[in-house]
């Protein structure tokens, strides 16, 4: 399945702006950086958490290829950064951690009809010595409610029973979406970040100053500072062995596949039908997440499968590219400044007279 071609000027702009283009669909992110026609087809990440395990090995990969120093949440160097409280360690993506595999406990209290005094199926005391008071039916029933996997759909496929409880494990790895419109790019005032030929957005970290305005223009938070260095780092997609005919280490060290890599066509047409199969098979709670060419950033070049809303795997619901009021702001802004200028005009003429 294609891209859709749609204009690439943003639909909330008027004619005489069509070239401003800083949110909505854009067919060809290269093109629109200023690479000839003959550039690589964009490629991107689709991160199917379903069949993610969280064993960390994209984690270790990545650190490992781009000699990423180890730190603890808090981004304390050369700390193993145990937290005591999750086997997830890493706690969040930052500038020393470009992958980071979440960790979600959930669970919640099912109401189990087992009998309450005794093994199932024993005699209970009665008055009446001849009255048999098993119910087989209702113990049936209960250990079949233990058993039944129809119970789970709604929590399939990574599910489980402790006691009383259901209970799920959701895993997703998470990393630079490398938007259709990045707001970190747009902020930068040295160049420092900038698309590739490959559709990604990369950081130069002998051009970053660290003045820090990229920061807070990531609608998701994933651009970061180095502690003692100012500095900030990100995901590369491993530009320097995608130039080399070579996947990025992460997808390469996926043993389950959750991390799958290519063109990013491809990719969205591939994660559309495992979308429908989920669906099929019971899953209502899956769902694509960056995949929408007409949401708040034009869609990302690192999309996901999710099973539960975004929120819950501290993605926001609704992202939306920081710099897309600009040309709204920046006609606000002259339209203030020329009142400004005509009421000092006037208040000059006036007193003159």
């Amino acid at each position: 399945m294609r891209m859709t071609t749609v204009s690439s000027a943003s639909p909330g702009l008027s004619e005489a702006q069509r070239k401003n283009r800083l949110f909505g669909p854009l067919p060809d992110v290269s093109a629109e950086a200023g690479y000839a026609d003959d550039h690589p087809k964009r490629v991107g990440f689709f991160t199917d958490t379903s069949v993610c395990i969280g064993c960390k090995a994209c984690e270790v990969a990545c650190k490992e290829w781009n000699t990423l120093p180890m730190d603890d949440a808090d981004g304390t160097l050369d700390a193993i950064g145990l937290s005591g409280m999750s086997y997830d360690n890493t706690g969040m993506l930052g500038a020393n951690s470009w992958r980071h595999v979440a960790f979600i406990e959930q669970s919640r209290t099912v109401d189990l009809p087992m009998p309450g005094v005794g093994l199932p199926g024993a005699r209970r005391e009665t008055p009446d010595p001849d009255i048999d008071v098993r119910e087989p039916d209702s113990l049936a029933k209960a250990q079949a409610s233990v058993l039944n996997a129809e119970a789970l759909a709604e929590f399939d496929p990574q599910t489980g029973h402790s006691a009383d409880r259901e209970i799920r494990w959701l895993m997703s790895s998470d990393v630079c979406k490398h938007c259709t419109h990045a707001g970190c790019l747009d902020v930068c005032p040295t160049g420092a970040l900038f698309r590739t030929e490959f559709g990604t957005v990369v950081v130069q970290q002998d051009i970053c100053n660290g003045c820090g305005y990229c920061v807070p223009s990531c609608p998701y938070g994933v651009i970061d500072q180095r502690k003692g260095d100012g500095r900030v780092f990100k995901c590369t997609m491993c530009y320097d062995r995608l130039t080399d005919g070579l996947m990025p280490a992460c997808a390469t060290a996926c043993p389950t596949q959750s991390i799958q890599f290519g063109d990013l066509d491809e990719l969205q047409a591939r994660a559309d039908a495992r979308l429908a199969t989920l669906q099929a098979q019971g899953v209502e709670s899956a769902r694509l997440y960056g995949r929408d060419e007409n949401d708040g950033v034009g869609g990302n070049g690192a999309f996901f499968l999710l099973l539960d809303e975004p929120e819950v795997y501290g993605l926001p619901p609704d992202p939306v590219v920081t710099t897309r009021d600009l040309p709204a702001m920046w006609k606000a802004a002259g339209a203030a400044a020329a009142m400004i200028v005509g009421v000092a005009v006037s208040a000059v003429f006036g007193s003159r007279r």
